[in-house]
């Protein structure tokens, strides 16, 4: 792992249609990430997200109260059925209109792989050296947090999930 690059992986107890649907429908993903979107997710569009705190786990809940009301948007790149999700934000905690347009954004991965009866998740943040210099290390920290509290929401959604 280098500094442009975060990288998680979390096997999952699930069926790869529920990790995908956890992923893909913005209404699921916005429940345990901590969001809510204003449209579905689908290639090539841009969606608007404002921060709201996590329903699956009561401390990260109480975590993102900080940030709750936060506006972001995300350019939705790819959607490959049941192997590859992604898109493009801007990675941080910084207001929208603080930022450089696209310049700055991060693209983010959610790749499945079958493993034995799961499904192991892969989360690859990319791109921080297009973050400027002076943001850079406190971007990539916060993060590599917040991406080490997602995979255990999303595997506390689906274990919670019926």
């Amino acid at each position: 792992m280098t500094v442009s690059e975060i990288r998680k992986r979390v096997v999952l107890r699930a069926s790869r249609s529920r990790v995908w649907e956890a992923l893909t429908d913005s209404e699921k993903f916005g429940s345990w990430f901590g969001c809510d979107f204003d449209a579905p997710f689908v290639a090539g569009t841009r969606v608007h997200g404002r921060v709201v705190p996590t329903k699956v786990d009561p401390e990260v809940a109480k975590a993102q109260e900080a940030y709750a009301g936060m506006e972001f948007e995300v350019i939705v790149d790819r959607i490959e059925a049941m192997r590859v999700f992604s898109f493009r934000w801007h990675p941080g905690d910084e207001p929208p209109d603080s930022l450089n347009a696209d310049a700055e954004m991060t693209t983010v991965t959610f790749e499945l792989e079958d493993a034995g009866d799961g499904v192991l998740l892969t989360i690859t943040e990319s791109g921080f050296d297009r973050v400027p210099l002076e943001r850079r290390a406190r971007v990539f920290e916060l993060n590599d947090e917040g991406w080490a509290a997602q995979t255990r929401l999303i595997e506390r959604y689906l274990s919670d999930a019926t």
